[in-house]
């Protein structure tokens, strides 16, 4: 995916470009919970990713051409699932935490890439996930919200039908293009689950200003951050990286929420994390 270059004057280590776009994120995700009681999940969602559309379309500017139309089918189903992915994730948060929630995303795109790999290896990881779901289920008088458990699964699965749909777009069109149409088709969905929810106040200033922040950081800077780090790292290292999130999210819902979490909880996340890591460590490229 090509994208104009960051500032020159932006000249960190790539290591230290995916770390910074991994705080920005979550406290991105952070902030959008703390948002809910003025806005709601659906109000605050619609915000995010009909601001991060403006966005990207301010910074691409894709044309309305006919590789586009010969490919809008596509495009509405990447955006469909970059919109149920987001709503479906804040709806989780609104539940549970924010470190438990992004743990159990993470099962998504976890679970593809071992689907994809089909190696031995992979079992290991497959039980160190299994095992941090099975401590956030509610055995032994642990109290975690079901419903928030099952959306956040919802949208790990969302998210790896969105890394396929992605790969998809992105060899039918220019990576920034694919995206910003899916983007912009994503607001529209959200469009109207959003107004009826909220209405009115998403138009209050006190909404809208820290919607635009949520969409800064949960979108347009972690993205920029990301693809100027992959110009240089090892998709490998990438991976590992990332695999970070859980962690963060849960500091990050201490930090800015005041969410604490059992050692139970902890345990589980780290467990994810590690399944994550060892997936991207020893993963073959193949194509997906």
């Amino acid at each position: 995916m090509n994208l104009k270059r960051l500032p020159s004057s932006v000249s960190l280590p790539p290591l230290s470009l995916v770390l910074l776009a991994i705080g920005s994120t979550q406290i991105g995700s952070a902030s959008a919970k703390a948002l809910f009681q003025e806005a709601g999940p659906a109000g605050v969602v619609f915000l995010r990713v009909g601001f991060a559309a403006a966005f990207l379309f301010l910074l691409w500017r894709p044309q309305w051409r006919s590789q586009v139309r010969d490919h809008l089918g596509l495009l509405i189903l990447f955006g469909l699932a970059l919109a149920l992915m987001n709503f479906s994730f804040y709806a989780a948060i609104d539940r549970i935490p924010v470190g438990i929630a992004v743990a159990l995303e993470f099962i998504g795109p976890l679970g593809l890439a071992i689907v994809k790999s089909r190696r031995v290896l992979d079992i290991l990881w497959v039980l160190l996930a299994g095992a941090g779901i099975v401590l956030l289920t509610p055995i032994g008088g642990f109290a975690l919200d079901l419903w928030g458990v099952g959306l956040a699964l919802l949208s790990g699965c969302l998210w790896a039908a969105y890394i396929l749909l992605s790969v998809r777009t992105g060899r039918a069109l220019a990576g920034e293009e694919g995206l910003a149409w899916a983007m912009a088709i994503g607001a529209l969905v959200l469009a109207p689950v959003g107004i009826a929810a909220e209405g009115a106040t998403l138009l209050q200033p006190q909404v809208w200003l820290p919607g635009l922040g949520v969409a800064l950081l949960s979108s347009a800077i972690p993205y920029s951050l990301e693809l100027e780090a992959l110009r240089s790292l090892p998709i490998q290292v990438f991976g590992v990286l990332l695999s970070l999130e859980p962690v963060a999210a849960a500091i990050a819902g201490f930090l800015i929420l005041g969410e604490t979490l059992e050692f139970r909880a902890i345990a589980a996340i780290l467990l994810v994390t590690i399944a994550a890591a060892g997936t991207a460590r020893f993963s073959r490229r193949s194509q997906i």
